[in-house]
C-alpha cells in the first residue's frame, strides 16, 4: 500500500525568502525520508494554492493525502483557515482522503533548533548562565497560543538560562524591544533573542529591527531548514498516519 502524500502548507509571504526557506525546508524532508512524496503549498501570497495542489493530486490519482499546516501554534490559521480550505476541498474532491496534521509545536525539537541556531549566533555553553534569552514570537490574538509561547519560555528558564522572557512581532505585548531592556535592568550581563519564527518576513525582520534598537548581544537566525525541524514535519506525519489507522481500525 502507497504511503499517504504529504503536504506541508505554509502561510505564505510578499518576501521571497519565505518561500525559498519553506522549500528548503521540505527539500529536506525528503531527503530524510526517500519515497516519500512531499509536496507544498501556501494559504497566500505564494503559488501553489492549497486548493491546486489538492486538485493536482486527485487528478494524478492519489488517494490520501496528510495536510500538515507549518505552524508553531495553535491560532486562527490553525484552527479556521486550513480546515476551511481544506474542508472544501473535500467536497470538490471526494476520492481524495484529506486528513489534517496537528501544528510543529511545542515539541522538544523545536527546542532543539533554537539552541542550534543560537549556538550558530556565538552562544556559547559557559554563557547561558549569565545570558538573558528572548524567545520572540510572531503573536496572536488567540490566548491558546499566547499561553504555549509562555510555556515554552519557562520551560527553557529551566535549561540553564538566567531568564528568559517571551516577545512578540504582532498583535500581542511586550515587544521585542522592551524585553531586551528590561532583561538589561534586571541585571542580565548580555541578552539573545531567538526569533521563534520557521522563515524570514515581515515580522521576523521586525523582531530583528528591536533586537537591534535595544542593543542585544546576540541575534539568532530563524528556525529554517534545519534538520531537527524536517524531523519534527516527519513526526507530526507519522502521528497522523497511526491517528488514521486506529481510525480505521475501529471503525
Amino acid at each position: 500500500m502507497s504511503h499517504p502524500v504529504l503536504l506541508v502548507i505554509a502561510h505564505g509571504s510578499r518576501d521571497p525568502r519565505h518561500a525559498a526557506t519553506v522549500h528548503a525546508l521540505t527539500q529536506r524532508v525528503r531527503a530524510e525520508r526517500p519515497g516519500l512524496r512531499v509536496e507544498t503549498a501556501f494559504l497566500e501570497f505564494n503559488a501553489p494554492s492549497v486548493p491546486r495542489v489538492l486538485e493536482r493530486l486527485a487528478a494524478e490519482g492519489a488517494d490520501e493525502v496528510i495536510a500538515l499546516p507549518l505552524l508553531l501554534t495553535r491560532a486562527f490559521h490553525a484552527k479556521t483557515d486550513i480546515p476551511s480550505v481544506l474542508r472544501e476541498a473535500r467536497a470538490r474532491l471526494p476520492r481524495l482522503h484529506i486528513r489534517q496534521a496537528d501544528v510543529l509545536g511545542p515539541s522538544p525539537l523545536l527546542n532543539a533548533t533554537l539552541g542550534r541556531r543560537l549556538r550558530e549566533a556565538g552562544v556559547r555553553p559557559g554563557d547561558i548562565h549569565r545570558t538573558g534569552l528572548v524567545l520572540a514570537s510572531a503573536g496572536s490574538t488567540d490566548p491558546e497560543a499566547i499561553a504555549v509561547i509562555a510555556e515554552i519560555a519557562r520551560e527553557l528558564r529551566h535549561t540553564g538560562w538566567c531568564a528568559v522572557r517571551p516577545a512578540f512581532a504582532s498583535a500581542s505585548l511586550p515587544r521585542t524591544e522592551d524585553v531586551v531592556r528590561a532583561l538589561r535592568a534586571e541585571g542580565a550581563e548580555r541578552v539573545a533573542v531567538a526569533p521563534y519564527v520557521i522563515a524570514p518576513g515581515r515580522l521576523p525582520d521586525r523582531i530583528a529591527a528591536g533586537a537591534e534598537a535595544a542593543g542585544a548581544d546576540v541575534l539568532a537566525d530563524v528556525l529554517g531548514p534545519a534538520p531537527e525541524l524536517a524531523r519534527l514535519l516527519l513526526e507530526r506525519y507519522d502521528e497522523a498516519r497511526m491517528l488514521a489507522g486506529a481510525s480505521s481500525l475501529s471503525a
